[in-house]
């Protein structure tokens, strides 16, 4: 799914999709150490207590929280994005549902660090109006890694030890869009180390699955 530069709120998957695509790469890189960290600043992919979050230590950062139920907010910067230093200022919360987290984006804005908000809710995704003029707003760099199953897929599958009978990263990533994705079925197929060789951290990714959702009901990891 290609993305327009501003993007189209068209552009993203279905809120529960993109939670799931994002939340399940995440899941694969958790540890423990980072799990409980207190405090500074951290990068990469992580699911918490308040959603997803992806930080590449320089040019995009970006936050996904669910906001109640078939409910979810879209929020981060790209260095691409254009929004915040356009000549006619644009209010990226303008036309925003009640619910939005608005205490945080009114702090990142004053802080000039971001660069759009999506939200969604019944089904469909929405922004604020842009300027015609305006010629991108990072969405593409920030998100198109997550918004491309296959690119998901193919960065699933560099976890998946091939040698080892069990579904397959197709099959794990559709269990998991589902939301109904089985721990000890990914957990059986991953290799021992990461793609760049750092040791996987299984009972961190099996509580990352559940604290993101991905497992459906009754799932209990300690």
């Amino acid at each position: 799914m290609a993305i327009h530069r501003p993007g189209l709120p068209d552009d993203l998957p279905s809120g529960e999709a993109l939670w799931a695509r994002w939340a399940v790469l995440a899941a694969v890189a958790a540890t423990t150490a980072e799990e409980r960290r207190k405090g500074g600043y951290r990068t990469g992919r992580w699911v918490d207590g308040s959603g997803l979050h992806y930080d590449d230590s320089g040019c995009t950062w970006w936050t996904m929280s669910r906001m109640g139920e078939g409910r979810f907010v879209l929020y981060g910067e790209d260095e691409s994005s254009g929004v915040k230093w356009h000549g006619t200022p644009i209010d990226m919360l303008a036309g925003g549902p009640e619910w939005l987290p608005y205490d945080e984006l009114r702090d990142r804005l004053e802080g000039y660090e971001l660069g759009c908000v999506y939200w969604y809710e019944n089904g469909a995704w929405a922004r604020a109006p842009y300027p015609e003029d305006l010629h991108d707003d990072g969405l593409d760099c920030g998100m198109s890694g997550f918004v491309d199953r296959g690119r998901v897929l193919g960065e699933l599958s560099e976890y998946v030890d091939d040698t080892v009978d069990g579904p397959s990263a197709d099959v794990l990533l559709a269990d998991a869009e589902a939301h109904r994705l089985d721990p000890a079925l990914l957990l059986g197929r991953l290799r021992l180390t990461s793609p760049d060789d750092e040791p996987l951290d299984p009972p961190a990714i099996a509580r990352a699955l559940v604290l993101a959702g991905l497992t459906g009901p009754g799932v209990c990891v300690s």
